[in-house]
C-alpha cells in the first residue's frame, strides 16, 4: 500500500477517491467522519491511507460529532476535513456555524444524493446548494466550490485548504453523487503546495487571539504552541471573551462576512464554454453542467448559438459575471439536480433583464441533452 503523502502520476480513480487523495496532498491529517452514502469511498480510503502518512482516521460515533472533531483538531494545529451526504450534512451545520464563528480553518465534502430526509442514498441530487449558504443558523458568509470531474475533486480539493487557511474559515467542496463515483483519469502533479497557517508575529505576552491583520483574517495560535486562547461560540471581542453588547456583535459578523466576500475576486472562479458569440446561456455546476453539453452541441448544429457558464464557486455566488452575461444575451437556462435553488440566485443577478428557463428534475438520475435542449429551445422561442 502506498505510503506517499502525494501519489503523483496519473491515476484512474473515481471522484472520491480524488478528494481523498486531494486532501492529503494538500496537508489534511486529520479526518473524522460517519459512514454514509455515497460518501463511503472516501473514508475507506482514507482509513488507511491517513495512517501511512502520520495522520489520524476517526469514525465518529455520528456527524454532530464528526464536525466537532475536525474544529477541535484545527485547533490542535492539524488541517482537518470531514466528509458526508445529505442527511449528515443537516447534522452538521450547528458545529458549521461553530467553526464560522471561532475562525477554524477546515472543509467539508458533502456528496449530494437525492433528497429531503434519507431520500435516495444511492442516486444522485444537487439539493443542498441552499442548505450549504444558509444551513447554519445567523448570517454569515461561506466558500463553496463545485467540481464538475475526479480531476476536478482533486483539485478543487487542494484549493479548499488552500482558501480555509487563507481567510480561516471553513470551505465546502459540493460534489455529487455522479461526480463521487465517476472513474476517470486523474493526474496528481509531483509537488502539491500545501498552504501554511498564518502564525502571530508576536510573543504570548502581546498577542491578541481575535485581532485581525489588516485583510480582516487574524493569525492563529493553536493549543500547544505556548499562546493564551480562549475559543468560544459566543459572540466576543479580540481577546476571544464574551462580550454580549450589540456593537461588538455587529462588528464581529461583519468582520467575518466582509473577510469572506472583500477578497471574492481573488477565487471566485467559473468556465465560460462557447459564450463569444452567444444569443443564450446555459446556466450549471456539477454533473449537470456535463449532462448539458451533448445538448448545447445539438443546439448548435440546428443554429442556435448557445454557451456555458459552469459555476466553480458556487459561494460567494458570481454576481456580477451573471449579471453581466444577461446583457449580451437574450435568455438563460439554469440546469440542475434540484426544483429550482442556483436559479434565485441567477434570477436575483439578472434582475429581469433577460427570460429565464428553468430545467429541473429533483433527482436520481441526470437531465437527458432532450430535457435541456428543450429549456434552450423555449428561450430561443422568447421575443
Amino acid at each position: 500500500m502506498p505510503t506517499k503523502a502525494t501519489l503523483s502520476g496519473v491515476h484512474f480513480m473515481n471522484g472520491d477517491e480524488a478528494i481523498a487523495e486531494g486532501a492529503i496532498a494538500a496537508g489534511c491529517r486529520f479526518f473524522a467522519a460517519y459512514p454514509i452514502t455515497p460518501q463511503s469511498e472516501m473514508a475507506e480510503r482514507l482509513s488507511w491511507r491517513l495512517p501511512r502518512v502520520g495522520g489520524t482516521f476517526i469514525q465518529m460515533e455520528d456527524e454532530i460529532a464528526a464536525m466537532a472533531a475536525v474544529v477541535g483538531a484545527a485547533w490542535g494545529g492539524a488541517k482537518a476535513m470531514t466528509a458526508t451526504s445529505g442527511p449528515g450534512f443537516s447534522l452538521m451545520m450547528e458545529n458549521l456555524g461553530l467553526a464560522v464563528m471561532t475562525e477554524t480553518p477546515c472543509v467539508v465534502v458533502d456528496v449530494q444524493r437525492g433528497a429531503p430526509s434519507t431520500g435516495l442514498p444511492t442516486a444522485v441530487g444537487q439539493g443542498d446548494m441552499m442548505q450549504a449558504r444558509w444551513g447554519s443558523h445567523g448570517h454569515y458568509e461561506i466558500i463553496a466550490l463545485v467540481p464538475a470531474s475526479p480531476q476536478e475533486a482533486f483539485d478543487l480539493t487542494v484549493r479548499a485548504f488552500a482558501l480555509s487557511e487563507r481567510f480561516r474559515v471553513p470551505v465546502l467542496v459540493l460534489t455529487d453523487e455522479v461526480v463521487g463515483h465517476m472513474y476517470e483519469r486523474v493526474k496528481i502533479p509531483d509537488e502539491v503546495p500545501i498552504a501554511p497557517r498564518r502564525r502571530p508575529a508576536v510573543p504570548p505576552a502581546e498577542f491578541v487571539p481575535f485581532k485581525p491583520d489588516p485583510d480582516l483574517v487574524p493569525p492563529m495560535a493553536c493549543a500547544g504552541e505556548g499562546y493564551r486562547v480562549h475559543v468560544t461560540g459566543l459572540t466576543h471581542d479580540e481577546r476571544g471573551y464574551p462580550d454580549m453588547s450589540d456593537g461588538a456583535h455587529d462588528r464581529l459578523v461583519r468582520r467575518l462576512a466582509e473577510k469572506v466576500l472583500r477578497y471574492r475576486e481573488e477565487y471566485t472562479s467559473y468556465e465560460e464554454v462557447g459564450l463569444d458569440d452567444a444569443e443564450i446561456a446555459v446556466v450549471s455546476y456539477g454533473i449537470s453542467a456535463r449532462a448539458a453539453h451533448g445538448a448545447i452541441a445539438r443546439a448548435r448544429e440546428a443554429g442556435i448559438r448557445v454557451g456555458m457558464l459552469r459555476l466553480i464557486t458556487a459561494w460567494p455566488f458570481p454576481d456580477e459575471r451573471v449579471r453581466a452575461l444577461a446583457d449580451q444575451v437574450k435568455g438563460i437556462v439554469v440546469v440542475e439536480l434540484n426544483l429550482g435553488q442556483m436559479s434565485r440566485e441567477v434570477e436575483r443577478a439578472i434582475r429581469g433583464r433577460v427570460p429565464l428557463v428553468g430545467v429541473f428534475h429533483a433527482g436520481g438520475r441526470i437531465h437527458t441533452p432532450e430535457e435541456v435542449l428543450a429549456g434552450i429551445e423555449e428561450v430561443a422561442r422568447c421575443e
